[in-house]
């Protein structure tokens, strides 16, 4: 497998994860009560500490010199990979917990087939992000069954959270080019096999949290190719400001 083939499917894992944690780290300091807003804010910890492991590999990869922050930091909006569903802004508390529950569902089960790589290195990142991600799950799962069977205030807008993003869930499994590469070389994840899984795991959560699944039959897609929605350059000139504006600075 040529290095540039799975330096792409790193970036197509890690880019989620970098998203995601900068969403998430918006939040810092604006939680509904002190040990949610911590909480998320460790969340957003462990994403971005996950982050660094994947793109210290692809930077290793690489063999130009790279680090860790040229690959955060200095690429444009089209050579992101991550899902339209990670890069969706944070509305109000529930939506943030919505798009959360999302992704962690989807996150838990590639790692755990991703322990299976026959990349030692992804393996490893695997096994120690899967603790985390575990936490992850079971924190915005029950979030979920908190808000939807709550008041009808909390049910009404985790709802319509629900309503509007699903339409990104599908995305989640699509094969890239580069996906497809991984996998016939027995270092990546199939993660058509996943999508029955999920749909259990999120179907159980929301009959308890008595919320539905919206009957879409349009799915969005286009993050793993590079073609974002519009938040995503805003989103970048937030994470790149400093890096952009005084470049090479070191601390």
């Amino acid at each position: 497998m040529k290095n540039e083939n799975l330096i792409q499917y790193i970036y197509g894992i890690a880019d989620n994860v970098l998203i995601l944690g900068q969403r998430l780290s918006e939040l810092c300091g604006h939680g509904p009560n002190l040990e949610t807003d911590i909480a998320c804010t460790n969340i957003a910890l462990d994403l971005l500490g996950q982050t660094r492991s994947y793109y210290q590999y692809a930077a290793q990869l690489s063999g130009e010199g790279k680090t860790e922050d040229d690959i955060a930091f200095l690429r444009n909006e089209r050579q992101y990979k991550n899902v339209l569903l990670v890069e969706q802004p944070n509305r109000h508390f529930g939506y943030v917990i919505t798009r959360q529950f999302l992704f962690d569902a989807f996150h838990l089960l590639l790692l755990e087939e991703l322990q299976n790589s026959k990349d030692d290195t992804l393996v490893a990142i695997a096994k120690k992000g899967i603790k985390e991600v575990s936490y992850h799950q079971r924190f915005s799962s029950d979030w979920i069954k908190r808000l939807g069977d709550g008041t009808q205030e909390s049910h009404k807008k985790v709802q319509e959270a629900l309503d509007d993003l699903w339409r990104f869930t599908n995305e989640l499994f699509l094969m890239t080019e580069d996906d497809k590469i991984a996998l016939e070389n027995g270092v990546g994840v199939n993660v058509l096999t996943l999508q029955e899984k999920y749909n259990q795991r999120i179907k159980e959560v929301l009959d308890e949290a008595t919320l539905t699944i919206p009957e879409t039959k349009y799915f969005q897609k286009g993050g793993k190719q590079g073609i974002h929605s519009e938040h995503m350059g805003y989103l970048l000139s937030d994470l790149q400001y400093m890096q952009r504006t005084y470049p090479n600075m070191k601390w």
